[in-house]
C-alpha cells in the first residue's frame, strides 16, 4: 500500500465513523512553552483541557486528522528502523464526551482494531498490547486490559509498565495527559535480540515497533508536577505514520519505502556509494534534508537560535555525513528536489516555497563549508591532548567555527571523549551576559539613565516587533537592535526582501496601536512564567542563558508582549507617527529595518 493511499483509508474510515477532518496545524505550535509540534494533540490543547469548547468551533466532539510534527530529543537515533525528525502523526481525538454514555475505551480499542485488522489486513496474532500499571497514586489501567481480552488479544501478549511507558505528556511542561495503551507490532525473532524477556520497549532491539498509542487523557500535570483530574475526559490516539507505511510496503524502515526512496537512490547516484553498504549514512542525511525542507515551509531559517538552531543542526549534521561518504560540494540540493516531488501534493507549502527552500540550504552548506575544515582541525587539536573536551573549548568551537554542540558530542564519542555539557552551557551563559551588557550599553541608555526619544523609539520597536509578525509570519524573531534618540535599527529573522505593500502594513499597523493609546504594564515573573504566558523573548541557544531568576515582561495590551528590561513609556499614544526609512539585508536571513517617529 502506496503511503498516499493509507493517507486516504486512514482519514476516510474515520469520516465515515462520523469524526470530523482536520487539516494539519503548522509545526509551529500556539503553545509557547515548545518550540515544534511534535504530536498530533497539540492543536487541540484548549480544548483537551477544557479552555476552549470544541462543539462551538468544530461542531461535534469527535476528530481526526494527519498532523505534521517534529522531533529532536531521539536525533542520535536516526539512523536505526523507527525514528525520523519529522514525521506524520495519523490522530483520532473524541473529547469531553461522558465515558458512560459514549465514546472512551471501550470505543478507542474497538476503531483501533477495526482499521488495523479490518481496514488494512495487519495480522492480529503479531499484535502485542501494553496497558499502565499504576503508579504516583495513579491507578491500574485494569479497564483497558479486560477490553483487549474480550478483543481476544491474549493475557500473555498484554504487558504493563508505568509513568515512563504507557503515560502520555503532557507536551510542555504542565498540561493535559493520561494512562495510555499501545499497540505494538511484532516483527519475527530475526529482528530481536534472543533474550528470553524480550517484548514491547525491548532496549536491546527493534523486533516490536510500536504502532499505535491510545491515550485516554484524565488529568492534568500542574506547574508542581502534581497530577489532577480533567474537568472531562477525552481520548488523544496516534499512528506513527512512517512505521506503519514500513510495515505495509514489507520494509525494515521507511527509508526503502516511498517516502524516502526517491531520495535514497539520488544520493546513490551522488556519491557513487550503494545504500546497503552505508544505511547510517544515508538515512542521517534522506532524514535531516527532509526535515529542512518542512521547517523553511514555515519560514524558520538558520541561526544560533531556537527553531534556526534545531535547522542549522540538522544541516550541519547532513553535511558532515556527506564528507563521510565524499560527496561532491552542493549535494543536498537535488536530494532537497526529491523531497519537495514526494510531498508536494499533500503539502503545498513546500513546493511553493521551494526557491526559498533551495537558497537556504545552498548558503548554509556553503557557509559550514568555510569553517568545517579549519574546525576539524582545531577539533584534533583538542583530542591529540588525550582528555575530554571542556566547556569552553566546546563553545570556541560553536562560536568560532560554528560547530553545534551536539555536533562536537558525536565527534567526540566517535573518538571515545565526552564534552562537558554543563560547562559549555555555563559558557553561553557567560557570554550572553556580556553581549546583553554591551547592547545596554549600545542603545545609548536604554536603561536608568535612558533620554525620552530613546525610550519611545526602544517602545516602538515592540510594536514594530509584533506587526512584522502578523503580516510576515510567526517565523519573525528578533535578531540584533540597535537605538539611538534619532532613530531605530531592528534586524529580525526573514528570508526575503519586504515587498512594499508589506512595508505599508506593517506601518499602518504601528501607527495604528499608537493612535488606539494602548495602556503598556509591566509585569515581574518568571522566565518559564513568562514565556508560558506567551511573552517573546531574544533567546539565547540555551533557554534560561543570560536572564535573572525574575524578569520584567511589558505588555502593550492586547497587542504585544515581550520579556525587556525596559524602559517604556506608559501609552502608545506618546509616540508619535512611526515611519520605516529603509528595509535591507543584514546577513544570510537576516533582514534589517530603520525606522523614525517623527
Amino acid at each position: 500500500m502506496g503511503s498516499l493511499e493509507l493517507r486516504k483509508k486512514f482519514l476516510k474510515f474515520f469520516e465515515k465513523r462520523e469524526h470530523k477532518i482536520i487539516p494539519s496545524g503548522s509545526l509551529i505550535p500556539k503553545d509557547k512553552t515548545v518550540l515544534l509540534t511534535s504530536a498530533g494533540m497539540q492543536q487541540f490543547i484548549p480544548y483537551l483541557s477544557g479552555e476552549k469548547n470544541v462543539l462551538e468551533d468544530f461542531g461535534t466532539r469527535h476528530l481526526s486528522s494527519v498532523q505534521k510534527c517534529f522531533r529532536t530529543p531521539d536525533v542520535d537515533k536516526i539512523g536505526d528502523d523507527t525514528h525520523n525528525t519529522f514525521f506524520e502523526m495519523l490522530g483520532n481525538w473524541s473529547i469531553g464526551e461522558d465515558p458512560e454514555k459514549g465514546y472512551f475505551k471501550e470505543r478507542a480499542i474497538k476503531l483501533a482494531l477495526d482499521f488495523f485488522v479490518g481496514e488494512i489486513g495487519l495480522d492480529k496474532s503479531k499484535f502485542w498490547i501494553t496497558i499502565f500499571k499504576g503508579e504516583n497514586d495513579i491507578p491500574r489501567d485494569e479497564e483497558s486490559l479486560d477490553i483487549w481480552q474480550k478483543n481476544e488479544i491474549s493475557s500473555k501478549k498484554i504487558v504493563e509498565f508505568g509513568l515512563k511507558d504507557n503515560f502520555w505528556g503532557p507536551v510542555g511542561e504542565i498540561g493535559p495527559c493520561g494512562p495510555c495503551s499501545e499497540i505494538h507490532y511484532d516483527r519475527g525473532s530475526e529482528y530481536g535480540c534472543g533474550y528470553p524477556s524480550c517484548g514491547p520497549n525491548c532496549q536491546k532491539c527493534e523486533r516490536f515497533v510500536e504502532l499505535w498509542n491510545l491515550v485516554f487523557m484524565e488529568y492534568n500535570k500542574n506547574k508542581d508536577g502534581l497530577y489532577a483530574k480533567l474537568p472531562q475526559r477525552n481520548v488523544d490516539t496516534g499512528i506513527g505514520f512512517e512505521r506503519l507505511v514500513a510495515l505495509l510496503q514489507g520494509k525494515d524502515s521507511a527509508y526503502e519505502t516511498d517516502l524516502f526512496l526517491p531520495v535514497i537512490k539520488k544520493l546513490e547516484e551522488i556519491s557513487g556509494k550503494k545504500y546497503e553498504e552505508n544505511k547510517k549514512n544515508f538515512r542521517i542525511i534522506a532524514d535531516h534534508v527532509r526535515g529542512s525542507v518542512f521547517l523553511i515551509a514555515e519560514g524558520i531559517l538558520p541561526s544560533n537560535i531556537e527553531r534556526g538552531y534545531i535547522l542549522r543542526r540538522i544541516l550541519r549534521r547532513a553535511i558532515r555525513y556527506g564528507k563521510i561518504l565524499k560527496v561532491p560540494k552542493d549535494f543536498l540540493i537535488p536530494l532537497a528536489k526529491k523531497v519537495i516531488e514526494i510531498c508536494q501534493d499533500v503539502y503545498p507549502e513546500v513546493k511553493s516555497n521551494e526557491t526559498n527552500a533551495l537558497t537556504i540550504i545552498q548558503n548554509e552548506e556553503e557557509k559550514f563549508e568555510k569553517t568545517l575544515k579549519r574546525g576539524l582541525k582545531e577539533f584534533e587539536k583538542l583530542i591529540d591532548k588525550n582528555k575530554d573536551i571542556s566547556g569552553e573549548e566546546t563553545f570556541n568551537l560553536y562560536q568560532s567555527y560554528g560547530f553545534p554542540l551536539e555536533l562536537t558530542e558525536e565527534l567526540a564519542e566517535e573518538k571515545g571523549f565526552k564534552v562537558d555539557r554543563t560547562g559549555f552551557e555555563k559558557a553561553i551563559e557567560k557570554h550572553q551576559k556580556i553581549s546583553r551588557a554591551g547592547r545596554e550599553k549600545k542603545f545609548g541608555g536604554v536603561g536608568k539613565e535612558a533620554g525620552l526619544e530613546t525610550t519611545k523609539l526602544h517602545t516602538a520597536t515592540h510594536l514594530l516587533h509584533q506587526a512584522l509578525s502578523q503580516v510576515l509570519g510567526e517565523h519573525v524573531r528578533q535578531m540584533g537592535s540597535d537605538i539611538t534618540s534619532q532613530r531605530l535599527r531592528f534586524d529580525f529573522s526573514h528570508s526575503a526582501k519586504m515587498k512594499g505593500e508589506e512595508i505599508k502594513k506593517v506601518e499602518e499597523i504601528v501607527n495604528q496601536k499608537i493612535k488606539q493609546d494602548l495602556e503598556i504594564k509591566k509585569e515581574e515573573m518568571s522566565y518559564n512564567e513568562a514565556i508560558k504566558s506567551g511573552a517573546l523573548a531574544a533567546s539565547p541557544l540555551t533557554k534560561r542563558a543570560g536572564y535573572p531568576d525574575k524578569v520584567s515582561v511589558y505588555s502593550i495590551k492586547g497587542f504585544s508582549k515581550e520579556i525587556c528590561a525596559g524602559p517604556h513609556v506608559k501609552r502608545t499614544s506618546e509616540l508619535g507617527k512611526f515611519k520605516i526609512t529603509k528595509e535591507e539585508s543584514s546577513s544570510a536571513g537576516i533582514r534589517r529595518i530603520r525606522a523614525i517617529l517623527e
